[in-house]
């Protein structure tokens, strides 16, 4: 069923700009002469977060302790019943027998906090870069924290809560509640966009069940794109792509989405979905699937049980010009690059089960996260070829570009190599 809130045809004006995106996540914010761009990995499993120089090299810079509150957390969670048995339960799930510490993180505009999601804990929290302490800790509705996208202009984070299909609206500066709004299950990802003034999030719904033939894809729960107006603090649309996808003559695709990304003009979104390696087109002027683009078969074993939280692949960004998408191909174990025009993709790259994709400060490369052998691979865009590959930390996640003070010391030196 298609969940309508505005009308089709006001669809294409909700969303289309004739302008770029203001900034994003990918693209270089350091501004003032003190501060430096630099690229932060979040090492989930270890709860420490990696800071490397781009411009060097990819030389490490130091790394941070994200759970510097370890010892209080886990007595709160200890003398809670409830909580004790969920935290458990994300490291058996999707923690693979690991806590998961550190999901997402963005540095603030002036560099002197890094705003970071901790699954395991339920919160978000700003991390003072100078001094490894906790500014201000903001508890998600529900057991966990996910991804989280940061406003173009710094002042504000949206963070998925997974268990309470919820995404909250934190105040960067303070951590006061800013507004929150109803997604579909397991909300995942979130991004900004026409300037702005919406927020899109993408639920995955439930990746924890056994039930993945394609027949039984109905019993992972309610996903869809969620598109809420932070003008009216309103949902101004649900896109279900389950329809879209039936029309488009893709019964056997999950319509749980996965990582996307959004085109520079703002009227393409490239999604990945559960069990599938390729990525789809979706056209937000005609409200339909273009194209699918179908990437050759890797590494991912046969039996779809065995696929890490229902994902084949799970990583995707798209040049600064929209022409080309690199793609983490997790289960696959390879990284490649798609010509957007002609759908011609770069020979494969093996990659250790590479969990993100991001957009180097420079925009010319791809950076993968490598969470099977702890490391991060710079891709040329150009070529598909992988031109350096750092040691990080253990089980990298999300990569982040952000700021930070040049004469930046890590106030946690016995966590660097």
């Amino acid at each position: 069923m298609i969940r309508k809130l505005v009308s089709s045809c006001s669809l294409a004006v909700l969303v289309a700009t004739t302008a770029p995106l203001i900034a994003s996540a990918e693209t270089p914010v350091a501004t003032g002469e003190n501060l430096q761009t630099v690229m932060y990995v979040g090492n989930n499993w270890d709860g420490t977060i990696t800071v490397i120089d781009p411009s060097n090299q990819y030389f490490q810079l130091g790394r941070l302790n994200a759970i510097p509150d370890n010892d209080e957390r886990m007595a709160e969670i200890n003398a809670d019943p409830i909580r004790k048995r969920v935290f458990a339960a994300i490291a058996a799930g999707p923690g693979e027998g690991n806590n998961q510490y550190v999901d997402d993180m963005y540095s603030n505009h002036d560099g002197t906090a890094l705003i970071i999601s901790r699954p395991s804990f339920a919160d978000v929290i700003s991390l003072e870069l100078a001094t490894g302490e906790i500014l201000w800790r903001f508890p998600v509705s529900g057991f966990r924290s996910d991804h989280m996208a940061m406003s173009p202009d710094g002042t504000e984070v949206a963070v998925s809560s997974s268990t309470s299909n919820t995404v909250h609206l934190i105040n960067v500066a303070d951590g006061t509640d800013a507004g929150s709004f109803t997604a579909g299950d397991a909300p995942h990802e979130n991004h900004y966009f026409n300037d702005a003034r919406y927020i899109l999030n993408a639920s995955i719904g439930s990746v924890s069940s056994a039930n993945d033939a394609p027949e039984q894809d109905d019993t992972k729960g309610d996903r869809r794109f969620t598109i809420y107006d932070r003008q009216t603090g309103e949902v101004a649309r649900i896109l279900d792509m389950r329809e879209r996808l039936d029309a488009f003559g893709r019964e056997d695709l999950s319509d749980s989405i996965r990582p996307y990304a959004m085109h520079p003009d703002e009227t393409r979104l490239f999604f990945q979905v559960s069990f599938f390696n390729g990525v789809i087109e979706y056209d937000f002027l005609t409200d339909r699937i273009l194209r699918i683009f179908q990437l050759p078969a890797g590494a991912a074993p046969e039996d779809r049980t065995k696929f890490v939280n229902d994902s084949r692949h799970h990583g995707l960004s798209i040049s600064r010009d929209g022409t080309k998408l690199c793609v983490a191909g997790t289960m696959d174990d390879y990284v490649t690059i798609i010509d957007i025009a002609t759908g011609d993709f770069t020979e494969t790259r093996f990659s250790g089960k590479p969990y993100w994709a991001t957009v180097s400060p420079d925009g010319e490369s791809c950076v993968i996260s490598e969470s099977e052998t702890d490391s991060v691979a710079v891709i040329d865009f150009d070529t598909g070829e992988i031109l350096n590959r750092v040691d990080v930390g253990n089980h990298p996640q999300r990569v982040r570009v952000g700021v930070l003070p040049t004469d930046w010391k890590s106030p946690n030196p016995e966590l660097s190599n």
